[in-house]
């Protein structure tokens, strides 16, 4: 019959061996790990695991007392394994504080006690130097058991001592997951030395291995954010190159007109000539301030551009375009050249001087989904449908707008003829005027 110790070994064994392979698992599939990091916490969680089947195998061939040289080489294995973690832990504290672990003292240390063990260990192989058999066939320890297990304990409260040493250098994280390891197996191994407390060392293992998860947990977290904001600014930083380009890519027939527009007019009308002077120059000024720019901007600030803009047009065009602007609601901001290229977008596909006076009508409103723009002219529009024919302007409206502001733009065509473009802003918390 089992009792309630065997069982609570049995049961932290189970944890232990189950916490290790989900350990080893996480090791080779997550991304978030460097080559270095992978291949050690992969040895390591395979270590912690061979240690859980040893300790295991032990146990059960306890019971099995005609076993005698398969009871020695588990109880070998498992005493190999119980010690490992701790010169494969300070190998990744060196690690993880950017020392040169060859010409580190803490790993000639460690490795010159982790020599003497194997020495020792193989020595142990002697009858009666760390075990001897039982008449009743079970292994006990005799007085060479203590010297076997002195350079362990040496081991790990000399990892203890260099990561409480180390602790500026290393995060809270990574400190305090050194911490509950070498603390946990120190003292398990520490207490195994005098006394047979397996569940103890057990115990040990499963602390260890929850806080070595929690490592690779927490940095593919960080991994994983830190990808986000490299995409994200990766996109803001194409959207501002797109902005970009598109300003400095201004139509150049279009300067070129209204530059001849205000030289006919010095001498036909030199206070339009003045006028058309001042309009194109706030459009001009506004176009070099959109490329700053870094984040949305008030509406009011937009709405003068496109003013300034259509003010323009209206000279080379005069009765040819109309416009009409309806714009009671203009306490919320957009990101630099949204209404501006829509409009300017509306004159260029809209504009038959054949079919009759083009008319561009801009109205704005508050609803309950945020605050809402409209372009709308009667013009020929152009086919949205044709994907042969790219439209980079309205492209790239759209993803500043959704980047910049979660905004959204629709595009249909209007009744009667025409197109009517409807952005949709989200009201935000204060309102910028």
């Amino acid at each position: 019959m089992i009792n309630w110790l065997e069982f609570f070994y049995y049961f932290i064994t189970g944890a232990a061996m189950l916490l290790t392979l989900t350990g080893l698992w996480f090791s080779l599939i997550m991304p978030g790990l460097d080559r270095w990091s992978k291949r050690f916490f992969t040895a390591y969680f395979i270590v912690l695991l061979l240690c859980s089947v040893a300790g295991l195998g032990d146990t059960v061939l306890y019971r099995f007392p005609d076993l005698e040289l398969l009871k020695q080489i588990f109880l070998f294995l498992e005493i190999t394994a119980l010690t490992l973690p701790l010169p494969m832990l300070a190998v990744y504290l060196l690690q993880c504080c950017g020392e040169n672990i060859r010409r580190s003292a803490l790993f000639r240390a460690v490795a010159g006690l982790w020599a003497a063990f194997v020495i020792l260990l193989a020595v142990s192989t002697v009858p009666g130097f760390a075990f001897y058999l039982s008449p009743e066939g079970e292994y006990l320890r005799s007085a060479g058991f203590m010297l076997l297990m002195l350079p362990v304990d040496l081991v790990a409260f000399l990892n203890l001592a260099a990561v409480i040493r180390r602790r500026r250098r290393l995060s809270r994280r990574y400190f305090l997951s050194f911490l509950i390891a070498f603390l946990s197996m120190g003292i398990a191994l520490t207490a195994h030395t005098f006394f047979d407390v397996y569940p103890l060392i057990s115990t040990s293992m499963v602390l260890s291995a929850i806080s070595m998860l929690g490592l690779i947990m927490s940095d593919q977290v960080e991994h994983s954010i830190r990808q986000q904001r490299e995409t994200a600014e990766q996109q803001r930083e194409l959207a501002r190159q797109k902005a970009s380009v598109m300003v400095l890519q201004m139509r150049p027939h279009f300067i070129f007109n209204t530059m001849m527009s205000i030289y006919s007019l010095c001498n036909q009308d030199p206070q339009k000539a003045r006028q058309v002077t001042m309009d194109f120059t706030n459009y001009l000024r506004k176009n070099f301030n959109a490329v700053a720019s870094d984040s949305t901007i008030p509406f009011s600030a937009e709405l003068e551009h496109t003013r300034a803009y259509l003010a323009v047009e209206q000279v080379r065009f005069e009765d040819l375009l109309l416009v009409d602007f309806d714009t009671p609601h203009i306490r919320f901001r957009l990101p630099p050249l949204t209404l501006q290229p829509l409009a300017e977008n509306a004159v260029k596909h809209g504009m038959n001087p054949d079919a009759g006076p083009l008319r561009v009508s801009i109205r704005t409103r508050l609803t309950e989904s945020g605050s809402e723009i409209t372009v709308e002219d009667n013009g020929s529009g152009f086919d949205l449908s044709d994907s042969r024919k790219p439209h980079p302007t309205l492209e790239n409206i759209r993803q500043r707008l959704d980047m910049m502001c979660g905004g959204k733009m629709e595009i249909m065509p209007k009744d009667g003829g025409g197109t009517t473009v409807k952005v949709t802003i989200p009201q935000t918390d204060l309102p910028d005027e």
